[in-house]
C-alpha cells in the first residue's frame, strides 16, 4: 500500500506561553517560550488526488495553537502541582512556591507535565478530535519547537 504525507509549518502556528515543569523531584522556574508547531498527516490520496485539504488543516491548527497563546500552561495530573480555583484566580503550589494567577490567564491541560513532548501529544489529540474520522488518514505527527533547534515530535498511528 502506498501512502503520502503532507506537512504544514507556518509562521502563524506560533504560540507564546508560560510554563514550568517538574523533573527528578525538582521544579524549574516559571518561564515562557515562543513555541512553534508543525503537523504532518500521512495517508492515501482521496479521489481528488490529495491526502487532506491544506486549507482545512492550516485553519484547524491555527485554532488549536491560538487556544494556547498567551496563557500559562499547567498540567492537570502532575502529583507535584497542587492547583485550586477560587474567586476568578488559580493558585498553584509546588514545593515551596506559590503562584496566584487570574483564571483567564491559565489553561489547565490534560497532561502530566507541560513538556514539549506532552504539548505535541496534546495538539495531536486535539487535532484528531477536531477532524473526526477521516478514513484515508493513517498517521499524524506533531512537532513542537520550544526554541530554534530544540523540539519534540509526537507521532501517532490513526488506523
Amino acid at each position: 500500500m502506498s501512502t503520502f504525507k503532507i506537512h504544514v509549518s507556518k509562521d502563524y502556528l506560533i504560540f507564546c506561553a508560560a510554563h514550568f515543569i517538574t523533573y527528578e523531584g525538582e521544579c524549574e522556574p516559571l518561564h515562557g517560550h515562543n513555541y512553534r508547531a508543525s503537523v504532518t498527516l500521512e495517508g492515501a490520496t482521496q479521489a481528488d488526488h490529495f491526502v487532506f485539504n491544506f486549507v482545512t488543516l492550516k485553519r484547524t491548527m491555527r485554532e488549536l495553537v491560538d487556544q494556547l497563546d498567551h496563557r500559562t500552561l499547567l498540567p492537570d495530573s502532575n502529583p507535584h502541582f497542587h492547583i485550586t480555583r477560587a474567586d476568578g484566580e488559580v493558585t498553584i503550589r509546588v514545593k515551596d512556591r506559590r503562584y496566584v494567577l487570574p483564571e483567564s490567564d491559565v489553561l489547565l491541560l490534560p497532561v502530566p507535565n507541560t513538556t514539549a513532548e506532552m504539548l505535541a501529544r496534546y495538539l495531536a489529540d486535539q487535532l484528531r478530535r477536531k477532524l473526526g474520522e477521516v478514513p484515508q488518514l493513517t498517521a499524524c505527527e506533531i512537532e513542537v519547537d520550544e526554541v530554534d533547534g530544540q523540539s519534540a515530535i509526537y507521532r501517532e498511528e490513526w488506523t
